[in-house]
Order: structure tokens, then C-alpha cells, then sequence
């Protein structure tokens, strides 16, 4: 844990990159998360402050598991009703109490765990002159954790908000939580959603 938010800089320059609140991992989804419904109200409420600053990536994935490299193929063989071949298309999309903000937020649609899977965030962020990333989303130790080093071997500073993540697994995101308050301190910052709004004032 933080000693005090007197160690928190102030957040400038920053986007908000929501990862994969998409109905496949919703209620009823085929990867459903139970932790989603429990935090969407507190991640629609950062979008609604933040919108021209969001972010939404979506996790989209092959039509066929052919359609992607190495061990993905087995993946999407094992995982085969989650092909596009087998899958409505609505399941990829963002859940509605999220949707609704596009535009004027974005989406980045990516092939792989890390939302910089799709090169063209990375060039957005440059492009923006971006160098904080404040990071919802789902799940905690997969999407959100490989999207997480990503941003910091880019040498983005990570703000985590730690109200505003979701996982299957209690296990995975509890061991993820203290990974990052204890291996990534000058790189990642971990906040609540109400000491966001403290600390990212546009």
C-alpha cells in the first residue's frame, strides 16, 4: 500500500484505456466474469468524466483458429465456440452501459491479451502526447496485466484503478494487486476511483 497520496503525482497527459468490457465476458457471456456487474457502475462514472480521454479496447478473435499464430491456434481450437464462426457478433461488442459513449470515445480493436497487441494505440498515444495511462477493465490478471507491462516497457506511467477491475479468478487478481504495489512502484500507480478525481483534474 501507499505510505500517503503525497506520493501520487498529479495525472496530465493521460488517456483512459478500458480493457475488454465486452458482453462475452458479461453475465451469461461465454468467458462471463462475475466481478463485471460489481464494478461497471464505477467504470461508467470514469468514462462519463473522462469521455474524450477513453479508450475501449475489445479483444476480437479469429474466424477460424487457423486464422491466428502458434499456441493461439490451439487456444481457439479448445475455445472453438468463441471463434467468430461460432459466436454472434454482439457478443465482441462493449457492454450497452459502455457503448453509449461511442463516440466521442474510442474503440481499439486487438488481436491478442494487450491492448498494444494493435500497434495503432501506441502510435494514437505518441500521436496524442500522451504519457499516463489510467487503466480499467477486465481481467485483472490477463488483459489488464498484459496491457499493463506493455504500456510500461513503452515507458508510459500506469495508473491502475483498483475499484474499477474485474476477474474470475479472486486468486489471480489479489496476487496481481501486490505484484504491482510491490515490484512496479515509479512505474505504476494503484488509486481508487475517488482519488482519481483527485488526482486527474482536465
Amino acid at each position: 500500500m501507499r505510505d500517503s497520496k503525497s506520493e501520487v503525482a498529479d495525472i496530465r497527459d493521460a488517456i483512459h484505456l478500458c480493457i475488454d468490457m465486452q458482453n462475452i465476458f458479461a453475465p451469461d457471456g461465454l468467458w462471463e466474469t462475475p466481478w463485471m456487474e460489481r464494478v461497471l457502475p464505477t467504470i461508467a462514472e470514469i468514462v462519463s468524466r473522462y469521455q474524450a480521454r477513453t479508450v475501449f479496447s475489445r479483444f476480437i478473435t479469429p474466424l477460424h483458429p487457423e486464422d491466428r499464430p502458434g499456441q493461439w491456434q490451439p487456444y481457439f481450437r479448445r475455445w472453438k465456440h468463441a471463434t467468430r464462426e461460432h459466436l454472434p457478433p454482439s457478443a465482441l461488442d462493449l457492454v450497452p452501459a459502455l457503448a453509449r459513449y461511442v463516440p466521442p470515445c474510442r474503440i481499439i480493436d486487438k488481436p491478442a491479451y494487450s491492448a498494444f497487441s494493435n500497434p495503432a494505440l501506441a502510435s494514437l498515444l505518441i500521436e496524442k502526447g500522451i504519457g499516463t495511462v489510467v487503466v480499467t477493465g477486465a481481467e485483472t490478471d490477463v488483459c489488464v496485466l498484459s496491457t499493463v507491462l506493455s504500456a510500461v516497457d513503452l515507458g508510459f506511467r500506469v495508473v491502475i484503478v483498483e475499484d474499477a477491475l474485474c476477474s474470475s479468478s479472486d486468486v489471480g487478481h489479489d496476487a496481481l494487486m501486490t505484484m504491482y504495489r510491490t515490484r512496479f512502484h515509479g512505474q505504476v500507480d494503484l488509486l481508487t476511483a475517488e482519488e482519481l478525481a483527485e488526482f486527474w483534474r482536465e
